[in-house]
């Protein structure tokens, strides 16, 4: 776009630097199109003129000529130099808007009339078409567009300007920059006239070549005939709409398009990632991926054998393209390889857990959570493919589980009955010959092409399942276990280095995947332990994948001494001003991308600027050299101190750090000091034996508003991770506590209400409890010990609020529903209620408890 220029428009260019010496430019620039204002992401594929990434031919002029020069060259251009029949053509201009006090842009209209364009094709537009504006500051002005007109044959298509007919497109748009827009949002006259104009490459060649299409012409040709070749789809025909079954040729653009894009960025630096344009790029993959797989039911690689057609297409305009081919090709298939796994582990998992959902229900969060934690799976992607099943995932649910693993738990507690292995257990398996796990596999590591780390997977069979201070051959879905194996890749806590997180997943069954959330060594038994999504036994074959890692405490912890090291040196910054061009030659700058005036100001850590600008000097690879004209320190120790307090993951393997120094760095370690002296504070009042729920709880809650500070607070970020990870463990420690407490508490309940009720088919009462989970608890327990009866549960609260919870018995199902059940009763109360045919609940008020004790037992009868 114009920011290069902006500037220039505004008047605050250097007048040393080489924009300033310039009126008129004339350029041609990559543009992507996926994010921010101009998104046309999701319009890529569904029309025949919309792209990610396309090529804008500019012409400028600063303060030069204006809009009867601009427009006088872009008519001789079309119509004379390219020939475009000038009935084909249209023109729009700025209407004006009255709200603004902005005038309609007849002296533009006037241009036109007078270049002899007709006035049924001179047509004014309002401010969103025809006012063009990048942000909610800066140069902007009105604008006039040229629009072509593809059938032409005498017609008046004036109606279809500006209405998204794939026959009327926009093929130039000619900019005047005349005003600014301040942060109050009025309009300010520019002390200069300019002119920005661009017009895409590839729509202008689509009417030079007479196409109808800009996926007709040379541009893409090649790219779709290569994919055509490399997929089981019939040749792209160029349907679009209701036309295009099944979308294949929707498909082809997306892939021809979007290959493009990723050709262009990569070779530029910008890899798919995680935040920022990176994630962009990523999900510009992703789509092209599925598109392949999906649609085209291409094999794998397809996407990066389009890269030398691409190449082909592009590479006399951008010789980059072909120095950097191989690597465009082994990040596209790295990338691709990574998320085709995760799709097709996704999917089979998504479908299986479908199959097994009772009707009408949302989709389980914990699932969802699993695949989104576990395998990276996109949120809009696990919604797009169960919205194609016609359900919904449990958005509140899921929400709740991403606040919870925010404020708690990846690794267990000390002493934590699931990972480590009581005496008389460790005995018997040394008694037994069973194996000490194999764990060389840990250090099978490698780095790759492009300097990431590459973890191999690794096929290991159970040996033994640990669970409640006892061994066990097979452990039920849904619980919580350690898993011995016979080897494994995974770290196991030890040495003061956190253990590994990753998932397995049943040789052979892709449809199953069990998250590792902590690793254990006792005894020479490394313990995973897991959540059991489905039955897990000993003698299954799993397979086992680690979760890459990213910057580590001991990494922050070698980088902060780095920096302290050069503070305590102290050594001297040289500073000098010296020609751009000689500066540009100095091996190992840290930027020359930006424009800088000439001469530049070099800054030097410890070398003198005139040995960096010696011929062949290796000297600024050793140190830091960079062009700034920043005031900086005479000297390094004048920095006193430093500490990182954040950091962000830009792309894979390559983060951001952030860092205070001097008196900030000092207040930041003293933050952390007092932090981890409240951590230690929870910590031993946790060891204390709670017996009491509302305590635990509010211990709970602490811990909660803890993790917040630690996670918001100015302090070293080696140290906040530290305090996170102990922090996780006491939010586990004291969500298990309380659910052990509630369990106390309703076994207790129940087996009063056992005693009492003796085996009958139906169990209506009031107890006393804390919560609508206990109460839950209560019902889950009767029905388990009594499966032929149904239970309905009222409890009275202090508020004046009654809770309510039942569940019927599978024998009563269908007739009998639960849900049914709750409304029923908690109506009566004036309040609501929900669930499944089987479990559900509810609350009301305590004014109608007696009633709605009656009608409790009224519908069960009617039911049974």
């Amino acid at each position: 776009g114009m920011n290069q220029f902006k500037p220039v428009f505004l008047g605050t260019v250097h007048p040393r630097s080489e924009l300033a010496q310039h009126r008129r430019v004339v350029n041609s620039q990559k543009c992507v199109r996926a994010g921010g204002k101009h998104n046309d992401l999701e319009d890529v594929g569904r029309d025949t003129y919309h792209h990610t990434f396309f090529e804008m031919l500019g012409n400028w002029s600063f303060g030069d000529y204006f809009k009867e020069e601009a427009c006088s060259m872009a008519w001789e251009l079309l119509t004379e130099v390219y020939e475009i029949p000038r009935d084909h053509l249209y023109v729009t201009y700025f209407g004006g808007d009255p709200s603004l006090g902005l005038s309609a842009d007849e002296e533009c209209r006037d241009v036109w009339l007078r270049l002899g364009v007709p006035a049924s094709h001179v047509l004014p537009f309002p401010l969103k078409d025809n006012f063009w504006e990048m942000g909610d500051t800066g140069p902007c002005g009105p604008c006039t567009e040229i629009h072509y007109d593809h059938v032409g044959g005498g017609r008046n298509a004036a109606a279809l300007v500006n209405q998204g007919s794939p026959d009327v497109v926009e093929i130039w748009n000619l900019v005047f920059m005349q005003y600014s827009r301040e942060v109050e949002g009025n309009l300010l006259p520019l002390p200069q006239h300019h002119v920005d104009t661009g017009m895409g490459l590839e729509r202008l060649v689509t009417v030079l070549q007479n196409k109808r299409s800009n996926y007709d012409t040379d541009l893409f040709t090649p790219i779709l005939d290569a994919i055509h070749k490399g997929c089981r789809a019939p040749r792209y025909q160029g349907l679009i709409g209701d036309a295009d079954f099944g979308r294949v040729n929707m498909a082809y653009r997306v892939v021809a398009d979007h290959v493009r894009t990723l050709c262009v960025c990569i070779t530029d630096g910008i890899y798919p990632g995680f935040s920022g344009a990176e994630l962009v790029l990523r999900r510009i993959l992703r789509r092209a991926v599925r598109f392949c797989s999906e649609i085209l039911q291409a094999p794998p690689g397809l996407l990066a054998s389009l890269v030398p057609t691409v190449v082909e297409v592009l590479g006399d305009a951008y010789p980059e393209l072909t120095r950097n081919a191989n690597q465009i090709k082994d990040i596209i298939n790295e990338n691709e390889a990574a998320f085709l796994s995760s799709l097709e582990r996704g999917r089979r998992i998504i479908e299986r857990t479908v199959q097994q959902m009772e009707p009408s229900t949302n989709f389980p969060a914990e699932v969802a959570w699993s695949l989104y934690g576990s395998l990276g799976f996109p949120l809009d992607l696990i919604d797009l493919m169960l919205e194609e099943k016609g359900i919904s995932l449990d958005s509140t649910a899921f929400n709740e589980l991403a606040l919870e693993d925010a404020g708690g738990a990846q690794a267990e507690q000390p002493g934590n009955t699931n990972t480590h292995l009581d005496v008389h257990s460790l005995a018997w398996l040394q008694s037994s010959n069973v194996p000490a796990t194999d764990d060389s596999p840990k250090y099978a590591y490698t780095v790759g092409q492009h300097g990431q780390y590459e973890f191999s997977p690794c096929q290991a069979t159970v040996l033994m399942l640990y669970r409640d201070q006892s061994l066990h051959k097979e452990v039920g879905a849904g619980q919580r276990c350690g898993v011995i194996l016979d080897r494994t890749n995974f770290y196991a806590e030890q040495g003061g280095q956190d253990s590994d997180q990753g998932y397995m997943i049943p040789l052979g069954q892709q449809d199953v995947l069990f998250p590792v959330e902590s690793v254990h060594l006792c005894g020479g038994y490394v313990i995973h332990e897991v959540t059991a999504v489905e039955t897990l036994r000993a003698g299954d074959q799993l397979q086992l994948f680690v979760d890459e890692g990213h910057v580590t405490v001991e990494q922050l912890q070698q980088v902060e001494q780095v920096v302290q090291d050069l503070i305590q040196k102290n050594e001297v910054v040289h500073m000098a001003e010296v020609p751009l061009t000689l500066a540009r030659r100095v091996q190992g700058l840290r930027a020359v991308d930006e424009g800088y005036p000439d001469p530049v100001r070099i800054v030097s850590l410890g070398v003198p600027v005139e040995n960096v600008l010696t011929c062949d000097s290796k000297a600024a690879v050793q140190t830091s050299v960079e062009l700034c004209c920043g005031t900086h320190l005479l000297q390094t120790g004048s920095v006193e101190d430093l500490a990182i307090i954040s950091e962000r993951q830009l792309v894979k393997g390559i983060s951001r750090l952030i860092a205070v120094t001097g008196g900030r760095a000092k207040e930041a370690r003293e933050v952390g000091q007092c932090l981890a002296m409240e951590v230690d504070s929870v910590s031993l009042r946790m060891k204390q034996r709670i017996t009491s729920i509302p305590k635990m709880q509010d211990l709970s809650k602490e811990v909660g508003q803890l993790t917040k500070v630690v996670a918001s607070a100015a302090m070293p970020q080696w140290q906040r991770k530290e305090l996170q990870t102990i922090l996780k463990v006491l939010q586990r420690t004291a969500n298990t506590a309380v659910k052990k407490l509630e369990l106390q508490q309703a076994e207790k309940v129940a087996q009063i209400l056992l005693a009492k009720y003796c085996n009958q088919p139906v169990i209506i009462d009031t107890v006393p409890v804390d919560s609508l989970s206990i109460l839950m608890k209560v019902v889950n327990k009767l029905c388990d010990k009594s499966p032929g009866t149904s239970v309905l549960l009222l409890s009275p609260q202090a508020s004046g609020e009654v809770l309510c919870a039942c569940q019927v018995s599978k024998n009563c199902l269908p007739v009998f529903s639960a849900a049914d059940w709750a409304v029923a009763v908690c109506t009566k109360m004036e309040g609501k209620a929900g669930g499944s045919p089987i479990v559900a609940k509810g609350s009301g008020n305590a004014k109608g408890m007696q009633g709605a004790l009656t009608t409790a037992l009224e519908f069960a009868q009617s039911k049974l």
